[in-house]
């Protein structure tokens, strides 16, 4: 039995001083004020990614559980001009109207495999975007800003919950090459005006059923 309490006494040790690591890396990103907006959200995880990002200029939290975008985060990377940021696989519902102005650099920007189902109008702020993925999420409506983002080129908006285009206006761009709506939910209407649609970027659709084509004909 000697043996087995050694180990769990070194493993409490190791456990310990991994967290000991994490506390001192915050104190030297921004002071310990910083660990009650980060804690219940993988502290030692999101900080540690959160250095390697002063290195590289990409912040990876992807898989982090994280239900938002901690405060603590913009605080970090305030003096970082990050090229991307990856917040796949969490359980975020929205993003905040400073993300797009505090990260406002960023060329790639990886939402995938969450729970938004809004996205702020000043995303029109993020000026250097060319690669945009929401795919798997809860969208409602395809928000018209993203037809906004001058350099945007990549659009990836499938497996959503889309059944409509949020503006009724014609959607344009001057940068955009793909718009990805696969397995989304389209109205008959909108999946008539996006097939015909008389654009100059790809918009790859899911093929509709016979039974949907013959639904689209009835008056």
């Amino acid at each position: 039995m000697a043996p087995s309490s050694n180990c769990e006494q070194n493993t409490n040790e190791s456990n310990e001083n991994n967290q000991t690591v994490g506390l001192s890396e915050i104190d030297k990103m921004g002071g310990r004020m910083l660990i009650n907006k980060l804690a219940g959200e993988g502290v030692v995880k999101v900080v540690k990614r959160v250095e390697n990002a002063k290195e590289t200029l990409k912040l990876d939290l992807s898989e982090c559980n994280l239900t938002k975008i901690p405060e603590a985060v913009f605080y970090l990377m305030r003096d970082t001009n990050l090229t991307s940021v990856d917040l796949s696989s969490n359980i975020i519902r929205k993003i905040p109207p400073s993300f797009s102005i505090k990260f406002n650099l960023i060329t790639d920007l990886n939402l995938t495999k969450n729970e938004i189902y809004k996205l702020p109008d000043e995303f029109v702020e993020l000026t250097e975007l060319v690669r945009l993925d929401i795919s798997h999420n809860l969208l409602l409506n395809l928000p018209s800003v993203l037809f906004k983002i001058p350099k945007l080129r990549q659009l990836r908006a499938n497996h959503n919950a889309i059944i409509d285009i949020e503006s009724d206006q014609v959607i344009a761009s001057k940068s955009l090459e793909l718009v990805d709506l696969r397995s989304n939910p389209l109205t008959p209407q909108c999946y008539k005006m996006l097939k015909n649609a008389q654009v100059s970027f790809h918009i790859e659709l899911s093929p509709r059923r016979i039974k949907e084509v013959w639904e689209d004909l009835t008056i």
